[in-house]
């Protein structure tokens, strides 16, 4: 059986995946109506609405802002899900202004979205931490959506794959480092290795290849851009952890995806589904998901 394709919608802290025109007219639009509460219902209502493909071909994820995630999710169609943006890297304690693992459990979300850029390169956010907050978010029983992407520097430089070869170590790695640590520092590679390649919880994993200079900028990667990292991705998976884990990871793009250019990028045979931004919140997110049908043509 072949990877079923995967859309997921991230509002960030609404909308900023716009261009800057476009942010300012959106946000100005929103303050004038009536309540962000009422405009997170009129998205939702859209995306309700919307005739999309079944869910054997197709999984949507809807990533509202932490606020309205219990109002989405009471209100979104049953064949959608629901994801967080964020989660804290440990059990909840005395951490101003996180949200824990177990917290998004309670609420019955069951994905969070980690290691995107924007918290990545705003907030700091190094691989290994990226990748203690993955496998602590799987060991809690959550799904991960799990973002890799270079900079334009970094692509210009021609460093791609080793930035996201890295990336993808380090969150593989984070099993390891989370739970074998002492056998680890006692028994060296032939033990990693093995570790690696009994990894059951990858099934609960998609990769994000999201690359930076295209978030947000109207950029786009092209088809061919975006194949090529996905092979290389899907090839370290192979490498590194076993065949299996390669050829059944999803592994989606995300980079000012649109109507326009979604159904090209989903014929290519290594891109699983797409990471969507601004264009989840417009009706155009339907074309996108049903983008799908590519994969069964």
């Amino acid at each position: 059986m072949g990877r079923k394709f995967f859309v997921g919608g991230n509002w960030k802290c609404i909308s900023n995946s716009y261009s800057n025109f476009e942010l300012i007219l959106f946000l100005f639009i929103f303050l004038l109506k009536n309540g962000t509460t009422e405009e997170v219902k009129k998205i939702v209502s859209t995306l309700n609405d919307g005739q999309v493909p079944s869910q054997d071909v197709v999984e949507v994820v809807i990533s509202p802002p932490f606020v309205f995630l219990p109002l989405v999710k009471s209100i979104l169609r049953p064949d959608f899900h629901v994801a967080a943006q964020n989660c804290w890297v440990k059990k909840g304690g005395a951490f101003t202004g996180e949200v824990s693992a177990e917290m998004l459990v309670n609420l019955d979300i069951p994905w969070v979205i980690l290691g995107h850029s924007e918290r990545r390169l705003i907030l700091g956010e190094s691989n290994e931490f990226v990748a203690d907050k993955v496998a602590y978010a799987l060991s809690q029983g959550l799904k991960v959506i799990a973002c890799v992407g270079e900079t334009l520097e970094q692509r210009e430089s021609g460093s791609t794959v080793d930035v996201v070869a890295a990336q993808t170590k380090a969150i593989a790695g984070a099993y390891l480092v989370s739970y074998e640590s002492s056998i680890l520092h006692i028994h060296g590679h032939l033990i990693v290795d093995a570790i690696n390649k009994k990894v059951s919880n990858w099934a609960n994993v998609v990769l994000a290849y999201e690359p930076v200079w295209a978030i947000g900028t109207g950029k786009v990667a092209t088809p061919a851009q975006a194949q090529e990292v996905h092979f290389e991705l899907r090839k370290w998976l192979q490498a590194n952890v076993s065949p299996d884990v390669a050829a059944t990871t999803r592994i989606i793009y995300g980079g000012s995806v649109n109507a326009a250019n979604s159904k090209e990028l989903a014929a290519k045979p290594d891109v699983d589904g797409f990471l969507v931004g601004g264009a989840s919140l417009k009706p155009e997110f339907i074309d996108i998901i049903k983008s799908a049908e590519v994969k069964n043509a």
